[in-house]
This record gives structure tokens, sequence and C-alpha cells, in this order.
């Protein structure tokens, strides 16, 4: 399935799939659990939750379908989604969830994939099989 492609595009596809399948995931829970999710927690609101995922998942299978396909824009978009998602990220943890004392694994993951996705943009590899 991913035989055309070098071994860190292939991870870093299957990363982006990992991401559109948390956020399916995450869209249809909060919208099956709605009522739960208002009973005991107050922030972020059920429809945010869901609106949110459906917003990501739909990005990412953008994403994969971009990069499957080889557009001309699919790196760029790669980019401005890593972006997007880790502002996103940081800014629902910051506004809507209570602290949590792992804040530290959360920043350190969060650089080890933007430069994971950084080093396979900009791999030797990656551009000697694009020519």
């Amino acid at each position: 399935m991913f035989n055309k492609f070098p071994f860190r595009v292939t991870l870093l596809l299957c990363m982006v799939l990992l991401f559109t399948a948390w956020n399916i995931l995450r869209a249809w829970t909060a919208l099956a659990w709605q009522s739960t999710l208002r009973e005991f927690s107050a922030h972020p609101p059920a429809w945010v939750i869901a609106i949110s995922g459906i917003v990501w998942a739909f990005v990412g299978i953008l994403l994969v379908w971009s990069t499957w396909q080889e557009k001309a824009w699919a790196k760029s978009l790669l980019f401005g989604v890593t972006a997007g998602y880790t502002i996103w990220y940081w800014s629902e943890r910051l506004v809507w969830q209570m602290p949590r004392p792992n804040w530290p694994f959360a920043v350190i993951l969060n650089l080890v994939l933007v430069v994971f996705i950084i080093f396979t943009t900009k791999s030797p590899t990656r551009e000697a099989y694009e020519r």
C-alpha cells in the first residue's frame, strides 16, 4: 500500500492517519456521549469537541489524499496543518482543560513530532525521490 513512498514518508502518513482516526473517534464520542459530558464536565461543551473532531478529521483526510496523489501543495498543507494542529492543541489545553502535571511530556512529544515532520519534509532522500 505504501510501497511507493520512502520509509519516513510512510511513517508520516501513518501518523496523519492515526490523528485522523483519533479525531473521528473524538467527534463520534462527543456526539454519542453528550449528556454524560454535559453532566460531568462543563468544559468544553460537547459541540466544540464534535466540531473540532470533524474539522481535524476532514483536514487529515485531505492531507493524506493530497500526499497520496503527490500534489504540489501537499507539503505546504502539511506545514500549515502542523502549525494549526499545534496551536489548536495548546489553546484547547490551556483554555478548556484543567491544569495537568504532565505538561513537560506534552511539550516534548509535540516538539518531537514537529521536528520529525520538518526532518521528513526536508530530507535529501525525499527530495531525491521527488526528482
